[in-house]
């Protein structure tokens, strides 16, 4: 028998059950929390990997300085504020799919099509942020998106595809 040639276990010899899939184990994790707890693990994940994003993009000499509508000059993001403003938008989608779980006779389908019509509504902020260079609205924009990559899957996929 050659090294590369698999042995096949004698006749009656216990062997090993087969170990289960990763996706199925993280899957098998999300089902068994409570909605508000997957979302709070999602938004955690979902803050961390953003503020990663908007890191990269201050050290490749993004200017991180943006300005809310009305005002008159842009002011510093801080480190730290994509993560903040993940975490504090994030509460409202908590909220939303706790209710849609609760009432909603489709709640992951309704979720994610709420969820990403809002996503694609909040790419209108940095679109028209004044006294904010082009590539801070890019970053700003494409965070949302990053966010919303992370977050939205993971809490839809905790939902029921239907009510009981």
């Amino acid at each position: 028998m050659s090294a590369t040639t698999p042995r096949t276990p004698a006749p009656g010899t216990p062997t090993a059950p087969a170990a289960p899939a990763a996706s199925r184990t993280v899957t098998g994790f999300l089902s068994a929390r409570p909605v508000w707890l997957v979302g709070v693990l999602a938004t955690l994940a979902g803050a961390v990997v953003t503020e990663a994003f908007a890191l990269a993009a201050r050290a490749a000499g993004v200017p991180m300085e943006a300005a809310s509508p009305g005002a008159t000059e842009a002011a510093d993001i801080p480190v730290g504020g994509f993560f903040g403003g993940v975490v504090f938008w994030s509460v409202a989608g908590i909220v939303l799919a706790v209710v849609l779980a609760r009432w909603a006779r489709r709640p992951a389908r309704t979720f994610t099509v709420t969820t990403v019509a809002l996503t694609a509504l909040s790419l209108a902020g940095p679109a028209v942020a004044p006294h904010t260079a082009v590539s801070t609205q890019v970053v700003l924009a494409v965070s949302h998106l990053v966010a919303a990559a992370v977050i939205i899957p993971l809490l839809a996929r905790r939902l029921p595809g239907t009510r009981r």
